[in-house]
């Protein structure tokens, strides 16, 4: 049978020496796992480390982005001084003025009284990351370009300008040029923000995959308190390396919580522990391949599957039982592309169709 592996050789996961404290799971080496891309992003932002600079990252969701802005402040001479993080996208467009900038007591109708420090002074002495820069009203944008300048705050209903010394750091998935063209973003703040731009790439692009995965199987073993290490089963860690991972980490990481809480005693991941959406984004991903491949000349192709043929009985049973075998013949068998357009479970299409059993060929790999 085969034998758990580290995700990395051919060997049985080893049980390493805990982790340092959070803070240094958060240092430029230690997100340094091998990848070119990253080592590349890493390199280009040491060179800029303490020069107050400002830094702009790109990337998909969920590629790292807050934890490489923690990096470089936990690696900068601010490293001392607080790392706060707003998410643009997060916060309500009537709250976000207020929630950055602070307010006076009285400043609006639900004030609190005595005001509220905004994450802008927050910050002060350290590092303000912006996540999803790209999501801030644009009024807004016009205030944070002042305080870029000025180096100064007002907060709302001051008249008082409270000098603030901040190094910024921005992230985003959009493509801040084109919301430039299409006058959502103000070219002169996207100028004042991006001395250094660098690209994050997405998970399923980069090639250090098995060291990752078994870094963070280390954190979810020592956070869970376990002296078994953990493994992946061989073909596991094969899937996993097909995976598009349309989530990137954000994904991989519950996935991986998820799998390491179900494991047996031997601590091996196998694929009865992984949820149904990593097999419907495997599925994704081979027919893609297949689509992509260079194909002989195409024969005629074979026609749609026909609507349900509706039984003369009317019976509500048998109504159901043709609609679903209508969505299955569709999707090719596949449940849970049928379930999907049906807005219905898989348990809901198997209890129905006694014939579908879970886990028969068509919904393996």
């Amino acid at each position: 049978g085969s034998r758990p592996v580290a995700v990395h050789d051919g060997a049985r996961s080893v049980a390493r020496p805990a982790p340092p404290p959070a803070v240094a799971l958060s240092r430029l080496n230690y997100l340094d796992t091998g990848d070119p891309q990253v080592a590349a992003v890493i390199a280009k932002v040491r060179r800029v480390i303490g020069k107050d600079i400002p830094i702009l990252i790109n990337g998909e969701t969920g590629t790292g982005k807050e934890l490489l802005a923690q990096a470089i402040h936990n690696d900068s001479p601010r490293h001392a001084g607080p790392f706060v993080a707003v998410n643009c996208a997060s916060i309500p467009e009537t709250l976000i003025e207020s929630e950055l900038f602070g307010y006076e007591e009285g400043a609006f109708t639900g004030a609190r009284r005595k005001g509220a420090i905004g994450k802008l002074l927050q910050a002060n002495g350290g590092t303000l990351f912006l996540d999803e820069i790209g999501d801030m009203p644009y009024p807004l944008q016009v205030r944070l370009l002042r305080v870029l300048q000025e180096r100064v705050v007002n907060p709302l209903g001051s008249t008082k300008s409270i000098p603030v010394d901040i190094a910024i750091i921005c992230a985003t998935h959009r493509d801040l040029r084109e919301m430039i063209a299409q006058g959502r973003f103000r070219e002169d703040l996207y100028y004042r923000l991006n001395g250094l731009v660098v690209r994050l790439p997405r998970l399923r692009d980069r090639t250090d995959l098995a060291v990752v995965i078994q870094k963070m199987l280390q954190r979810e073993s020592v956070a869970a308190g376990n002296t078994q290490p953990l493994g992946v089963a061989p073909d596991v860690m094969a899937m996993f390396e097909r995976c598009p991972w349309p989530g990137n980490f954000r994904q991989l990481g519950n996935l991986l919580r998820t799998a390491a809480a179900m494991v047996d005693t031997d601590g091996e991941i196998r694929r009865e522990h992984l949820p149904d959406d990593f097999f419907d984004d495997l599925r994704c991903a081979s027919q893609g391949a297949a689509g992509d491949a260079p194909t002989a000349p195409t024969a005629p192709t074979a026609p749609t599957a026909p609507d349900p043929v509706l039984p003369e009985s009317g019976r509500l049973q048998d109504v159901t039982v043709s609609v679903i075998a209508a969505a299955l013949a569709r999707h090719g068998g596949n449940v849970s592309a049928a379930a999907r357009e049906l807005g219905v479970s898989r348990n809901t299409i198997y209890r129905k169709m006694p014939a579908v059993e879970p886990g028969r060929a068509v919904d393996d790999f």
